[in-house]
This record gives C-alpha cells, sequence and structure tokens, in this order.
C-alpha cells in the first residue's frame, strides 16, 4: 500500500490489528494471548508461546507464520515492513519511501530470544535458537544459533555435536 492512499477498509482493518495485539501483548497465560494473535491473522501452530510485550506488526499480521512448539520470549520485534530505499536520495525526505512488505517465517522447535528483532522476509529455520537482543536480517539454517546485530550464526547442530 502507497504511504497516504488508506482505505476505509484497511484503516478499520489497522485499527482492528491495533486492538488485538494491543491486548495480546498484556494478557496472561500464552494460550490466550495466541487467541487474540489469531484474530489479528498471525498463524500460530500448536504447542507455541508468544511472551509477554512482543511486538507484532500492526499493519501486517497476516505475513507472520509461527510453527509449532514455538517460544518467541519477551519484548521481541517481529516486523514485516520498512522502508524501500532503492529510491532514496539526498534532499528526499524518507517518509516518501514506499513501504515493502515481506513475510516473517518461524519454524517448528525454534526459539527467539528476549528483546531479537526480526526483520521483513526472514525465515528461522528448524529448532533455530536465536539470541536475546539479536537483529535478524536474513535467513538462519535449521538447529543451529545465531546472535548479534546482525545476527551471524555462531554454532550448527548436526549428527556427532
Amino acid at each position: 500500500m502507497a504511504n497516504n492512499h488508506r482505505t476505509i477498509g484497511n484503516v478499520s482493518q489497522g485499527v482492528w490489528n491495533r486492538i488485538c495485539l494491543g491486548i495480546a501483548r498484556h494478557l496472561f497465560p500464552a494460550q490466550v494471548r495466541n487467541v487474540f494473535y489469531r484474530m489479528a491473522g498471525v498463524k500460530i501452530g500448536t504447542g507455541s508461546k508468544i511472551g509477554a510485550t512482543v511486538d507484532i506488526d500492526h499493519s501486517a499480521p497476516e505475513l507472520i507464520n509461527i510453527g509449532n512448539n514455538v517460544w518467541v520470549t519477551r519484548g521481541v520485534m517481529l516486523l514485516c515492513h520498512q522502508r524501500d530505499l532503492t529510491q532514496y536520495e539526498v534532499g528526499k525526505p524518507v517518509m516518501d519511501c514506499e513501504l515493502k512488505y515481506a513475510p516473517i517465517v518461524i519454524k517448528d522447535g525454534a526459539h527467539i530470544g528476549i528483546g531479537a528483532i526480526i526483520m521483513p522476509g526472514v525465515t528461522i529455520g528448524e529448532g533455530a535458537v536465536i539470541g536475546a537482543g539479536s537483529v535478524v536480517t536474513r535467513d538462519i539454517p535449521a538447529y543451529s544459533v545465531a546472535v548479534g546485530a546482525p545476527a551471524k550464526v555462531i554454532k550448527k547442530f548436526g549428527l556427532g555435536d
């Protein structure tokens, strides 16, 4: 959607998303939170838990797909949109750059540490662990540990580990 080109339909959907997501981030236990996240459009598998104060992108929660038995801990941010800076130039307000949207996929058994930020278009592989405070800007392979800003894989698990 282009900046400042909103319809009554997408404004009302945005209000609904903010209500559901705003309520969800403060509810207890996680199973109750998941009900409100799903009402906003987030796809959440069975056995998955989303911690308190997790920020889920209000503008496109339907682009978030969380697998089974995933743990998203407190203070994590899941962002499905960002400014497209390919046309940005000196003297141009950055807010005039269009938004680009991309899904986030968190596969089965992954663990997202406290305060991590997951950027648009990222897939977190099955069983992967994201360290606290990490900023994930690219895909993370299955059964690996990634930490830092930007997150880098520091360990891979496999046969013989």
